[in-house]
């Protein structure tokens, strides 16, 4: 066998194996129908692994509540979605939480939204002529507070008055709370509401996630204070 003939028969063997592994290769493939429906059952799969994921963190970790009334404006309005969780929670001056007490009056036994002005052991007092609220003795920077027209004059036989002031220590394991919108809230002022035990939190308002262009992380306005 001269050079040339064995070149050609090298040739030819050479793409006879390429063309023995390519069919081999082809019998390994599935049909395309396959390939089809394994992707399909592989996404279906990975959806159903989010949505319980989803269903645990919203069983056990975090709920959704919605702002029923305009207590917290111009924080919170009707009708936003809130995401709120009571993971590891303990009250903490500023938060704004859900509350749901079933000791408090008839019409405020609902969920409702505020912000915990004090905690257990803290003496508050509001001067009933200006709304200016004072805790242990510091006046509190409320830059969330809405205050139209006059301060409000609801207070309850549970608080003490002091020439214009009314004052009230926080007993244990209980909040006072009050509304962002001060002249226009049903809160901790109120007798029917009072102090609120910690048990009756809900949990605090971490989110909020609609309407979508006001998507917020809130943070605590006394942090770093």
């Amino acid at each position: 066998m001269n050079e040339e003939e064995k070149n050609e028969f090298e040739k030819a063997f050479e793409e006879n194996k390429a063309a023995e592994k390519t069919a081999k290769e082809a019998e390994k493939k599935p049909p395309f129908g396959k390939r089809i429906a394994s992707s399909l059952y592989d996404f279906v799969e990975m959806i159903g692994a989010i949505t319980v994921v989803i269903i645990l963190c919203f069983s056990f970790v975090v709920r959704l509540n919605v702002v029923d009334g305009p207590s917290m404006e111009n924080t919170l309005h009707t009708g936003e979605y809130l995401v709120v969780s009571d993971l590891f929670y303990k009250p903490t001056q500023g938060d704004i939480v859900v509350l749901q007490s079933p000791e408090a009056a008839e019409n405020y036994r609902k969920p409702l939204v505020k912000r915990v002005i004090a905690t257990e052991g803290q003496t508050l007092d509001i001067d009933t002529e200006t709304g200016k609220v004072t805790v242990d003795g510091v006046e509190l920077d409320e830059t969330y507070v809405n205050l139209p027209g006059a301060p409000s004059k609801m207070y309850g036989d549970h608080m003490t008055f002091e020439s214009g002031h009314a004052v009230i220590t926080v007993t244990e394991d209980h909040v006072f709370v009050m509304g962002d919108n001060r002249n226009n809230s049903a809160d901790s002022r109120l007798s029917g509401i009072g102090l609120v035990d910690e048990r009756c939190i809900v949990g605090k308002v971490l989110l909020r996630i609609f309407p979508f262009n006001k998507i917020t992380a809130f943070s605590n306005p006394f942090d770093g204070k």
